[in-house]
């Protein structure tokens, strides 16, 4: 088992990574606050793991699941409605503990409602694809979407702990992996060219679920993401530069509905759509477009946009984006590979000419 830290303070918290974790629920123990929990799920997990979420397993004297519908389009305020239901029928206080088990969108709904439930409760991350093992489940970033725009309510609740483990990836849908590993390469592209360059010689073993090769996938990418939030935990400068490619991607979400191009594929394409543009503001050159094209569809990716998406329909989204500061869109681009950079001064024409 690999542990990582966070280094938040006295919110410092620990990422467990390793295999058959879940078969030793009292890694959890520690971090419980109290002698209540709330297990939140999806209804594809709840089935899978049906053994896992017993109270003897997790030893606390109130212990209550809720199962929630399973997909990106559920992710939204009335499904949101459903953990504070259950929360409050179950008299749940402001000691208790919120446990999400699953992907991105049940890590972000628990950690928005354990963010939101008596102004704040603790919360556990048990992610389970590999998006949001390297991703979502780091980082204390919550919240739902809205028709005009992907996660734009929300708030910062960092976790008190992450537990990975790569067993589960096993049963992960090959389309789920692919989407997590736009991420992966991100990570690579933004900050880590040794690990880009490793990504290049290692993709087909990460294709075919090596266990050694996605463990070091993982661990790598939560090292680089741990770094990150500890430098700019509320996104206030350098935190942005993890959305390589997040601002095409979520124009490419809204537009398409939500669920119907899994967020990682939107990510794989809008990546490319920022090293095209990176490459005709004469930052990048021809061979690292080329060579983030080659990754991006050896992880089974996306590497265009969808043909139904015009330069109007890109911006409509585009202007919503969180990182619009003052009527200004702000973009992650590169300046090299492992150089990212968060800019609004970038000329428009090259913008205008990367837009379908």
């Amino acid at each position: 088992m690999r542990k990582l830290i966070v280094e938040l303070g006295e919110r410092s918290y620990p990422i467990f990574i390793g295999k058959g974790l879940l078969k030793d629920p009292s890694l959890i123990e520690p971090y419980l606050s109290a002698s209540q929990l709330m297990c939140v799920t999806n209804t594809t997990l709840a089935e899978m793991y049906a053994d896992w979420f017993k109270q003897e397993n997790l030893k606390v004297a109130k212990f209550n699941t809720v199962v929630l519908p399973d997909g990106e389009q559920f992710k939204n305020l009335e499904t949101l409605n459903l953990i504070f239901d259950a929360l409050l029928q179950n008299r749940h206080n402001r000691k208790t503990c919120l446990l999400a088990f699953g992907g991105g969108v049940i890590g972000d709904m628990t950690g928005f409602a354990a963010a939101s439930y008596q102004r704040g409760v603790d919360f556990i991350q048990v992610p389970t694809t590999l998006l949001s093992q390297v991703d979502s489940s780091v980082g204390g970033k919550t919240g739902v979407n809205h028709a005009l725009g992907k996660n734009m309510i929300g708030a910062f609740h960092q976790p008190k702990c992450v537990v990975i483990d790569t067993e589960v990836l096993k049963s992960l849908p090959d389309r789920e992996l692919s989407a997590g590993l736009a991420e992966v390469i991100k990570y690579g592209l933004i900050a880590d060219q040794p690990f880009f360059e490793w990504l290049e010689h290692n993709m087909e073993k990460l294709v075919q679920r090596d266990e050694e090769a996605l463990a070091y996938a993982i661990e790598q990418s939560c090292l680089t993401k741990a770094k990150v939030v500890a430098a700019d935990e509320r996104e206030g400068g350098v935190r942005a530069i993890l959305n390589l490619g997040h601002t095409f991607g979520h124009a490419i979400e809204a537009h398409q509905g939500y669920g119907v191009w899994l967020h990682g594929e939107a990510v794989g394409a809008g990546m490319m759509m920022a090293c095209e543009m990176s490459r005709k503001l004469g930052w990048i050159d021809d061979k690292l477009v080329n060579r983030s094209r080659k990754l991006i569809e050896a992880a089974g990716l996306p590497a265009c946009p969808p043909s139904n998406m015009s330069a109007d329909d890109f911006l409509k989204y585009m202007s919503v984006d969180k990182k619009v500061l003052d009527g200004s869109l702000r973009l992650v681009l590169l300046k090299g590979c492992g150089q990212a950079v968060v800019t609004e001064e970038f000329d428009r024409q090259a913008l205008m000419e990367t837009l379908p």
